[in-house]
C-alpha cells in the first residue's frame, strides 16, 4: 500500500517526523509531496524546493527510511478546483492520503480517497511559523527539526537569510 503525505517543510520538523512515523506504520511506501515548490527567498517561504528536498531525503536515510520514500516537489496552481489532480499527476498512484489540513483532507475525499489524520504532537511548539520567528529572534530552534535540517540550514546559512528576509520587510 503506497501513502501520500503533503507539506510545504519550512523547515521540515520533528512535527512533520512524527506523522510520517504514523503513515509508515500503515503502508509499504510513503510519496511525501513538497507544496509550493516554486516558492522560496520569503518569511513564509524561505528554503527552496531542492534544499526542501535535501532535508527530506537526508533525514528519511538517517531514520532507515530510504527505500520507502519518494519525495517529489510540486508547484501550486492556486485554483482549488484542480489542485488534487495537478498533485495525482506528478507522483505514483496511491491508496491513502494522510493530512491534517481540513482543506487537502476535502479534495482528496472529493476523488475518492480515504484520508487518515494522524496525532498532531505539540502542535503549538512545533509548527513551521513558530521555527522560522525563533530562527529569526535568535532563538533556540535546532532542538525542534532534525539533525540533518539543522545541517543543512547551518551550511547555507538559513538563519542569515531568515534575518535578511525579516530586515527588508518580506511579508510575502
Amino acid at each position: 500500500m503506497r501513502g501520500l503525505f503533503i507539506g510545504r517543510f519550512q523547515p521540515l520538523h520533528n512535527g512533520h517526523i512524527s506523522i510520517m512515523e504514523a503513515a509508515m506504520k500503515d503502508v509499504d511506501e510513503l510519496v511525501v509531496v513538497i507544496g509550493s515548490a516554486e516558492s522560496s527567498h520569503t518569511l513564509k517561504d524561505p528554503f527552496t524546493a531542492g534544499e526542501r528536498m535535501e532535508m527530506l531525503l537526508g533525514t528519511c536515510m538517517e531514520l532507515g527510511w530510504g527505500e520507502r520514500v519518494t519525495v517529489v516537489p510540486v508547484r501550486d496552481v492556486n485554483r482549488y478546483s484542480i489542485w488534487a489532480d495537478h498533485v495525482l499527476s506528478y507522483i505514483p498512484g496511491i491508496d491513502v492520503v494522510y493530512s491534517n489540513n481540513a482543506l487537502t483532507a476535502m479534495l482528496f475525499r472529493e476523488k475518492g480517497f480515504e484520508v487518515r489524520s494522524t496525532p498532531l504532537v505539540d502542535r503549538n511548539v512545533l509548527s513551521g511559523v513558530r521555527i522560522r520567528r525563533m530562527m529569526v529572534e535568535g532563538e533556540d530552534w535546532e532542538v525542534l527539526v532534525p539533525p540533518v535540517v539543522v545541517r543543512i540550514i547551518t551550511e547555507l546559512d538559513g538563519v542569515r537569510r531568515m534575518k535578511e528576509l525579516s530586515e527588508r520587510g518580506d511579508r510575502s
